[in-house]
């Protein structure tokens, strides 16, 4: 089974891409779903232990959460140190039941591969990316963001041109749908050519 990382930075159209995979019939793991689920699960007591006050009627507060650690290095620091070998683990779960069932090909959609070290965990590599004016856009149009938040969330990302430069598949998410959509196919047929 080929393990296919996919990444990119904010707002450049990986949620999407994703979405596309999973319709393509490929088996994809979402962190930002599994951080969602241990929010709500395993990872509760331990973020609850580390940053008091955190945790309401049992699922994780993100609200509070954030204003814990955002801006506070240290903290942001200790509570990645909870939360990425669970969902590390998670995602080993994920892999080990599509391998089990012979699946050809599966996604580990990672928001911070690069920055976490995660490319030692997957086969390929495909970046989405688009114009920076069109993920400013994107970013700013969310519901509580800021012009701070988001050079914030920018400054501890590997710039997107790096990002790019260290891809094996590069998918432009800047223009139709229709488009990316067809890029994406063409990285799971090529995918698929490897495994013939």
């Amino acid at each position: 089974m080929i393990v296919l990382g996919l990444t990119g930075s904010i707002g450049m159209g990986k949620s999407t891409a994703a979405k596309m995979f999973a319709e393509a019939g490929v088996p994809v793991h979402d962190s930002d779903e599994a951080v969602h689920r241990l929010y709500a699960g395993e990872a509760a007591a331990l973020v609850e232990a580390a940053f008091p006050g955190t945790v309401r009627d049992g699922v994780v507060d993100r609200a509070v959460l954030a204003g814990q650690v955002l801006g506070k290095p240290e903290a942001l620091k200790k509570l990645e140190g909870i939360i990425h070998p669970l969902v590390r683990a998670d995602a080993d779960a994920f892999l080990a039941r599509h391998r089990a069932a012979g699946a050809p090909l599966a996604v580990l959609d990672i928001p911070l591969l690069f920055e976490t070290g995660g490319r030692d965990r997957v086969d390929k590599v495909v970046v989405v990316s688009a114009p920076a004016d069109i993920q400013r856009e994107r970013v700013l149009s969310r519901p509580g963001m800021t012009e701070e938040k988001f050079a914030s969330i920018l400054s501890r990302q590997v710039p997107d041109a790096e990002k790019r430069s260290r891809a094996d598949f590069v998918i432009d998410t800047g223009g139709e749908l229709s488009e990316t959509r067809r890029a994406l196919h063409e990285v799971v047929a090529a995918l698929a050519g490897e495994k013939l």
